[in-house]
């Protein structure tokens, strides 16, 4: 299991990085997957696994647990017609709150 100090062991640039930089260097940002006239849907790949499987296990919680997060999740998965894909997006969105908390030195509200 990674709990918020093996988070923080794991990526110490948490609080240092803009939201894009750290997103994609966790595996979080969506890069397009295009190739000539090919024009394929975009896909995470790369960065740290063990992080991002982590904030997928978090997503799901904060899904079930914060209703901000519960309603962001049920409009994107409405909107986009991919629970997934939602969820990918919670866990990142849950990155760049993670990361404003520790770079403001604030609590969660």
């Amino acid at each position: 299991k990674v709990g918020a100090l093996s988070l923080l062991a794991l990526l110490p640039e948490l609080g240092k990085r803009s939201p894009k930089a750290i997103a994609a260097l966790v595996g979080l940002a969506p890069f397009d997957n295009k190739s000539g006239k090919l024009n394929r849907r975009s896909q995470i790949q790369g960065g740290r696994s063990r992080v991002r499987r982590a904030l997928y296990m978090a997503a799901l919680t904060a899904i079930r647990t914060c209703e901000r997060f519960k309603t962001f999740y049920t409009a994107l998965a409405a909107r986009s017609g991919s629970k997934k894909l939602a969820i990918i997006a919670v866990a990142r969105k849950l990155l760049v709150v993670l990361n404003a908390i520790i770079r403001d030195k604030t609590a969660f509200a």
